[in-house]
């Protein structure tokens, strides 16, 4: 009974989700894009719970904040968000707005000589403007960027999910066992891969991110470490149109240890974002505090028990 209940209540949520898309899709690219980063932002936002998130991440870090900006980011940062979403599901039409941008930045002369050496690539961003911008100019370009993803839920909505994906560049791997085996063989056979660094890891590495714990894995690095990959950070950078992107790569990061190099990943991110708040996805809960207090009380418990 309870499958049932559940393959009913995936049913009409990818019924709902793929309705608005539809309607969405129908709408010329330059007035979709901008509707549904409003809709997201002033309907999905405040239901979601995502203007009190957000509220709750800035008084962590940015406890001095003025409180009319504070307000401004818990609409503008949704909004960006809607927009990455509807991007994504634009496909062909998307990649046409990114296909032809030319990277920018100390990074890009040591991606080409890579590229040509045939020297593994690692390409890390993290959820900030639209992250799939640079895969897809980069294929578009030539150079094949492998992705992870975290499967869905909801089986029916997935499927959709990964083929917009698969449409903007291909190919993507599944964040389980399996398909990090399948993208750890990609890159060791001299191609490159892009991953996202901005994810709370319970037992990841204690870095910092805009100056509080961070927990995060250092997979990223061990995986450059073993492998000779070249690590470069990489964004997508909305414009003020709100509808291109500057796709900017900075100067490598150097092998030296996992930890070393997973803060100067986290240092990289925080420095863009501090010139662009609003285009972080803010919506994260990419500290937890609570939870982190309470992994460092069990442990003082049991440092001090019998």
């Amino acid at each position: 009974m309870a499958t049932e209940q559940t393959n009913w209540r995936d049913s009409l949520q990818n019924a709902a989700l793929r309705g608005a898309l539809g309607f969405a899709l129908a709408l010329p690219y330059r007035w979709r894009v901008p509707l549904i980063g409003w809709l997201v932002s002033r309907v999905v936002a405040p239901i979601a719970g995502w203007r009190r998130r957000i509220r709750g991440n800035l008084a962590h870090v940015c406890p001095d904040m003025d409180p009319a900006e504070v307000k401004r980011m818990t609409r503008a940062v949704p909004n960006n968000a809607g927009r990455t979403l509807i991007e994504i599901y634009s496909g062909r039409e998307f990649l046409d707005r990114v296909k032809d941008l030319e990277p920018t930045g100390p990074g890009v002369a040591a991606l080409r000589e890579a590229r040509a050496a045939g020297r593994p690539v690692i390409l890390v961003t993290g959820h900030f403007g639209n992250y799939d911008a640079p895969r897809g100019a980069l294929a578009a370009q030539g150079i094949p960027m492998a992705a992870l993803y975290r499967p869905m839920r909801n089986a029916k909505f997935n499927a959709h999910y990964v083929n917009a994906m698969s449409t903007i560049a291909s190919p993507v791997f599944p964040a389980d066992r399996r398909g990090l085996i399948g993208l750890l063989k990609y890159l060791s056979t001299g191609n490159t891969i892009g991953v996202l660094i901005d994810i709370y890891a319970t037992k990841g590495a204690k870095v910092s991110y805009f100056g509080k714990s961070a927990p995060t894995a250092t997979s990223v690095a061990e995986w450059a470490l073993k492998y000779d990959a070249l690590l470069l950070p990489i964004y997508g950078i909305r414009l003020e149109n709100g509808l291109d992107f500057e796709i900017r790569i900075d100067a490598p990061i150097p092998h030296t240890d996992p930890v070393t190099m997973t803060q100067a990943l986290n240092d990289n991110l925080e420095a863009l974002v501090r010139n662009h708040m609003d285009q972080w996805f803010w919506i994260h809960r990419r500290w937890k505090p609570g939870r982190q207090a309470g992994i460092q009380r069990k442990r003082a418990a049991a440092s001090t028990g019998p």
